[in-house]
């Protein structure tokens, strides 16, 4: 795996970045089914807009000064690029959940994969061995049989949605990777987690007429919290943390993980099977994950 100039002065090694990629993984992957227990509750937007004003001021009271140095010393456009990208993805991905069927949106943003490298390419010329791209092009048809396995249910405007949701998580990556050389992955962290809640919160006035959440029930906002601390500060920490030593596209197919722990995760709490196709796509997911790790980027 590539080191970047950071991953090597940070001291970690490609692996442990992938690492953090799997654990970021295990822990979006337990948030996906408790979120669902927490959406009969508490709406959408309103719950999007506690969860990260939660992890922002979680950020602020333990690494204020850090995070003040760093606006004050750093292009603007250097946070609030990937801030806005990662906050426009959720909007996308919520508003696209709602308009269509989750298996649809699951499919369609893990696109992803394959979009994080050829935007690299288009916007700053990034190269990638031709097996590295085999890899990535190998992961849908995993994706397929894990998310979809029916078919996808059609294609409206949820589906486009969908699309755009998948566009800006590979944006994320590609300028979080382009950027992390200037601000620091905690900073990095907190600053696109306070975007994240400027963006909710302004779906929430619109969709919702506000914030409401006054009908969040104690194991409601236990899951909020979960979902603040670990799945967003930790979340992006790990993210940000793996991109100062691996490359966006290695960060892409690790990600790939992400519907395979939400599909473990689902069997235990949800009671939710998966068929022999989902084990298929999961075991495909895995393999080209292993095989592309092996293969080193070009320099």
């Amino acid at each position: 795996m590539e080191k970047g100039r950071e991953g090597t002065k940070r001291g970690l090694s490609g692996f442990e970045a992938g690492m953090l990629i799997v654990l970021q993984s295990l822990v979006y992957g337990f948030g996906d089914p408790i979120s669902k227990i927490a959406f009969e509750i508490v709406p959408v937007y309103s719950m999007m807009t506690v969860r990260y004003s939660i992890a922002f001021l979680f950020c602020a009271a333990v690494f204020g000064k850090r995070i003040v140095n760093t606006v004050r010393n750093v292009p603007l456009k250097s946070w609030l690029i990937p801030g806005i990208c990662i906050g426009m993805s959720y909007v996308f991905n919520n508003i696209a959940l709602d308009m269509t069927e989750a298996t649809s949106v699951a499919f369609l943003r893990s696109l992803a994969v394959v979009m994080t490298p050829a935007l690299a390419f288009l916007a700053y010329r990034k190269k990638y061995r031709w097996q590295h791209i085999a890899a990535q092009i190998m992961v849908l048809p995993g994706m397929y049989l894990l998310c979809v396995r029916g078919g996808l249910s059609g294609f409206g405007s949820g589906e486009i949605m969908a699309l755009l949701a998948a566009a800006l998580v590979a944006a994320t990556l590609v300028f979080t990777g382009k950027y992390i050389e200037q601000v620091d992955p905690v900073s990095m962290t907190a600053l696109q987690a306070g975007c994240s809640a400027v963006i909710a919160f302004a779906g929430s006035m619109l969709v919702e007429g506000g914030i409401n959440a006054g009908s969040a029930t104690p194991k409601a906002w236990l899951i909020i919290l979960y979902l603040a601390i670990l799945c967003t500060f930790l979340g992006y920490l790990l993210q940000n943390m793996a991109l100062t030593s691996i490359s966006d596209r290695e960060v892409s197919l690790f990600q790939s993980l992400n519907p395979v722990m939400t599909a473990v995760f689902s069997f235990i709490l949800l009671g939710e099977k998966l068929s022999a196709a989902g084990i298929a796509g999961a075991a495909i997911i895995i393999a080209c994950i292993s095989v592309s790790a092996l293969i080193k980027d070009e320099r």
